[in-house]
């Protein structure tokens, strides 16, 4: 695929997430055959955007998630600046194809992380976290048929980023323990789910070094004051017209959206 067939593509998908509405598939002669394809439609995505791109989200972090949408690895997407919402944020539900929210960790980095010839740590990657904020995600996929379209079209569509609620910052985060912490998704006062950080690839901070070293691999890397939100920690919670939704992190704090 050359630069104008995926200039071509990120500006079709572009269009059908701005309009809200979907497609069965990306035209044959624009469809990406490889994870490499998909990613260079996403990158041509960013100038065709015309908006800053203020971070990151990592898809598929769990073995339910990647079976879900026919995986076999974590895939990255990027954070578009007018997609982000604050706390508490109204957003409609009818329009959007998933419907559901996640409840996850997003981590705001203090220094960035510029591609090198060996991997990070997951100490170097944690030390250059500025700040660790709650979030819920609210993926969306362009496609009708989205759980079997293949890891090159996902990568394609932005890893089914859409709209992503920061919350509030957790101070002190670094005294507590990932893996063992539990949220609970509430939706409209019943809780109706719950999870640990161990389900996303088993701790929030390996998530967050996965996609240091994949984007440094890729020649990018993690840019100071990037936002990575790193993966749900309970089933995606289904929404409709009318839900509010809380990920409620106990100690840490509450984040909450809301369906029109």
């Amino acid at each position: 695929m050359n630069h104008e067939d995926a200039a071509r593509a990120a500006a079709l998908l572009w269009r059908i997430r701005l309009e809200q509405r979907r497609i069965d598939a990306l035209p044959p002669e624009l469809r990406p055959a490889t994870l490499n394809e998909g990613y260079a439609i996403q990158d041509a995505m960013v100038e065709i955007a015309r908006q800053p791109v203020v971070g990151w989200k990592i898809a598929a972090t769990s073995a339910a998630g990647q079976k879900h949408i026919g995986v076999t690895e974590p895939l990255s997407g990027r954070l578009f600046r007018d997609f982000v919402l604050t706390d508490g944020a109204h957003r409609p539900a009818a329009p959007l194809h998933m419907r559901v929210a996640e409840t996850e960790f997003a981590f705001k980095m203090g220094r960035a992380l510029p591609p090198r010839g060996r991997d990070y740590d997951m100490g170097e990657v944690c030390d250059a976290v500025g700040a660790l904020h709650l979030a819920i995600e609210i993926p969306d996929a362009r496609y009708e048929v989205f759980d079997t379209i293949g890891a090159p079209s996902i990568a394609a569509d932005d890893a089914f980023a859409s709209w992503f609620v920061l919350g509030p910052e957790v101070p002190g985060w670094r005294r507590y323990d990932p893996p063992n912490l539990t949220v609970r998704g509430v939706k409209n006062g019943a809780v109706v789910a719950e999870g640990t950080g161990a389900a996303v690839l088993g701790d929030p901070r390996v998530a967050l070094t996965w996609i240091a070293n994949h984007l440094a691999r890729r020649g990018i890397g993690l840019k100071e004051a990037d936002i990575v939100t790193t993966g749900t920690w309970v089933k995606p919670i289904e929404i409709a017209p009318g839900d509010t939704v809380i990920a409620d992190f106990g100690q840490l704090g509450t984040v909450t959206a809301r369906f029109d």
